[in-house]
């Protein structure tokens, strides 16, 4: 089996783009099934056994809000 490489990449997406993601993931969740989700060019599945948290960052006049799965393969 190959590793594959490291990646870190950020997808903007409209806003209605965004809900109907948010309300896949919703039902994903609700039901116990990994989300699908394809990001840059890589598609990923989220297992349901992944963890969610969220995480908030300021740095000067700036923030970010990330929702985040962590899992491991």
């Amino acid at each position: 089996m190959t590793k594959k490489a490291d990646r870190d990449v950020e997808k903007a997406y409209s806003v209605k783009q965004t809900v109907a993601k948010l309300r896949r993931l919703a039902e994903c969740m609700e039901t116990g099934k990994p989300f699908k989700i394809q990001v840059a060019g890589e598609r990923i599945s989220v297992p349901a056994t992944a963890v969610f948290n969220i995480e908030h960052e300021r740095e000067g006049n700036g923030e970010e809000l990330e929702f985040q799965f962590k899992w491991k393969n």
